[in-house]
């Protein structure tokens, strides 16, 4: 069993930053590749960043492409999300997820454990 817990999220003016960090504990940090999603009022589950085992891959999302960076701590089981620039659009609850089989991707099946979601409300 993984369990994962996000914090950092909370409300912001548009254009300003926020940092979601995502505590991972039950399995050896480094064999789980880790995603951010995000789920919007009414709308389905979508891909934000996503990070390699070792940390030396990334892959994001157009929407989110230039102004996030998804980062890991192997050392400190923690993964992270920096947002700048951020959107009305951006508003979102924001989950953390873990994939603990080979495999590494931005799709929501290809992670089988997830946070309990954090906030992130962008004013205009």
């Amino acid at each position: 069993q993984v369990q994962l817990v996000e914090s950092g999220g909370g409300l912001v003016q548009a254009g300003g930053s926020l940092r979601l960090s995502c505590a991972a504990s039950g399995r050896t940090f480094s064999t789980l590749a880790m995603g951010w999603f995000r789920q919007a009022p009414g709308k389905e589950r979508e891909f934000v960043a996503t990070i390699s085992r070792s940390g030396s891959s990334t892959y994001y999302a157009d929407s989110v492409k230039g102004r996030f960076t998804i980062s890991r701590d192997n050392a400190k089981n923690t993964v992270y999300l920096q947002m700048n620039s951020l959107k009305p659009e951006d508003t979102a609850v924001y989950y953390c997820a873990a994939d603990t089989r080979v495999g590494w991707g931005h799709f929501p099946y290809e992670y089988n454990y997830w946070g309990q979601g954090t906030q992130v409300t962008v004013s205009s």
